[in-house]
């Protein structure tokens, strides 16, 4: 499976680099590769009145900017923005399920969003694992009642440190067989 990882607006490549060192450790039957050019932000999808940004308008603009890319099987792009759907006060991020699109944000794993210090390596780990957990959508996953599965929806941040990077076996048994069935 390709993968190709698109930034949307300023994200710091080195943390887009180590998302896909990370991602080809977890999903090693994967190719994952930066997309060369970004996608800037989107102005039609940030929502004044709840100074985040519109989830489902970034897909939509995703879909748009990438449809002549038929040499990727997935893209998982990746935002510094705060995102929201309208049923959700905020969101880690959000995917076409099942479907080729995942997007990130990486605005709320950060520990200085919750008035901490920096802390580089929790911010990568629970970059992934939104990642792998998004991408797992796409995949045709849905959310999985087992609170330590990569799969578990995460409701607060304290959700997605518990939860480990990887797939529970059930899930990774679902992965398996729907990546047959397309074969």
């Amino acid at each position: 499976m390709k993968i190709g990882i698109l930034s949307i607006g300023q994200v710091d490549s080195q943390i887009i680099e180590r998302i896909r060192e990370n991602l080809n450790t977890i999903l090693p039957k994967t190719t994952l590769a930066p997309m060369t050019k970004p996608l800037p932000t989107p102005e039609e999808a940030y929502d004044e009145t709840r100074q985040q940004y519109n989830a489902d308008i970034i897909l939509n603009r995703i879909r748009n900017h990438t449809e002549k890319e038929k040499n990727l099987d997935k893209i998982l792009a990746i935002t510094d923005c705060d995102i929201f759907t309208p049923q959700l006060s905020f969101i880690f991020g959000k995917a076409e399920y099942p479907g080729k699109i995942a997007l990130i944000s990486l605005h709320r794993l950060r520990q200085e969003f919750y008035g901490k210090n920096p802390n580089a390596e929790l911010f990568l780990e629970r970059s992934v694992k939104e990642s792998v957990h998004e991408l797992g959508h796409t995949l045709g996953l849905r959310h999985c009642p087992n609170p330590f599965c990569v799969m578990y929806f995460s409701n607060s941040i304290f959700e997605t440190d518990r939860k480990q990077s990887l797939f529970c076996s059930k899930c990774y048994t679902r992965i398996e067989d729907n990546l047959n069935n397309q074969a």
